[in-house]
């Protein structure tokens, strides 16, 4: 990975780094299950609710972008630690998950060893940093649920919603990353005023951060879904700015 590489990419391969020590110690000591436990942990919170969760949208929708290169990068990292350390407790399993990939009489996961993990993956401050950012993003995601179970809305896309948070170190973290992607919204606003009365907050959440509600402004991109002011005026009908680009 190179120094384009966007922050969340580089808290994966943080996260894989962590997770590569937790691993080798525990076949190391025989702790199979603690083994499965950590990866499954890992593939479900980490990936499937969150990273997944965000990159689907640039994977299916951008062009030849650096964020889709470097998530296309990761996705093969992940494939390759997550099939060989899971094969010793997964045996057929991710047999079968590498031959559809590499298929051969002479292909077997029971023939690779645990890729190296270079150690300049690992990056403590990111990981503090992007631990305050998905704190934030719970309020936000816990707000949007309400307005989803209440039928107001029926997909965050159509939210736009405001975080006011009395913290301003708090607020450059969040303007320094697509925070409105990392939310799933098609647009969000950030405001370091008190938040007003009937404002949504979580608790249990980190102290300051709350939510208010809108629906976002526009019309729907025919292609991503998101809801944007600018929907309809490029050259191909029903797309957005970024869309438009993709399909020239």
């Amino acid at each position: 990975m190179c120094a384009e590489t966007p922050e969340l990419e580089k808290w994966v391969l943080h996260r894989l780094c962590e997770l590569d020590k937790t691993v080798r110690a525990g076949y190391a000591a025989h702790d199979f299950q603690g083994v499965f436990q950590a990866v499954f942990t890992f593939a479900t919170v980490d990936l499937s609710a969150f990273y997944f969760d965000i990159r689907k949208d640039v994977l299916y929708c951008d062009g030849d972008t650096t964020e889709r290169r470097a998530a296309r990068t990761v996705l093969d990292i992940l494939f390759h630690r997550l099939t060989t350390w899971l094969a010793p407790v997964l045996v057929f399993t991710m047999e079968e998950v590498w031959l559809e990939r590499f298929p051969g009489e002479d292909s077997s996961i029971h023939l690779q060893d645990f890729p190296d993990t270079p150690a300049q993956w690992r990056d403590d401050a990111l990981a503090a940093k992007w631990a305050k950012i998905r704190a934030a993003r719970r309020v936000v995601t816990a707000a949007l649920e309400i307005q989803r179970t209440e039928k107001v809305i029926g997909a965050s896309l159509e939210a736009a919603p405001t975080v006011y948070l009395r913290d301003t170190d708090a607020i450059q973290t969040l303007e320094s990353v697509p925070f409105a992607d990392l939310c799933i919204t098609s647009a969000i606003t950030l405001k370091a005023d008190p938040a007003p009365d009937g404002a949504f907050t979580l608790d249990g959440a980190e102290d300051g951060i709350a939510v208010v509600f809108a629906k976002a402004d526009g019309e729907k991109c025919q292609r991503c879904w998101k809801i944007l002011p600018d929907v309809g005026s490029h050259s191909h009908p029903g797309t957005c700015g970024r869309c438009d680009g993709a399909l020239a």
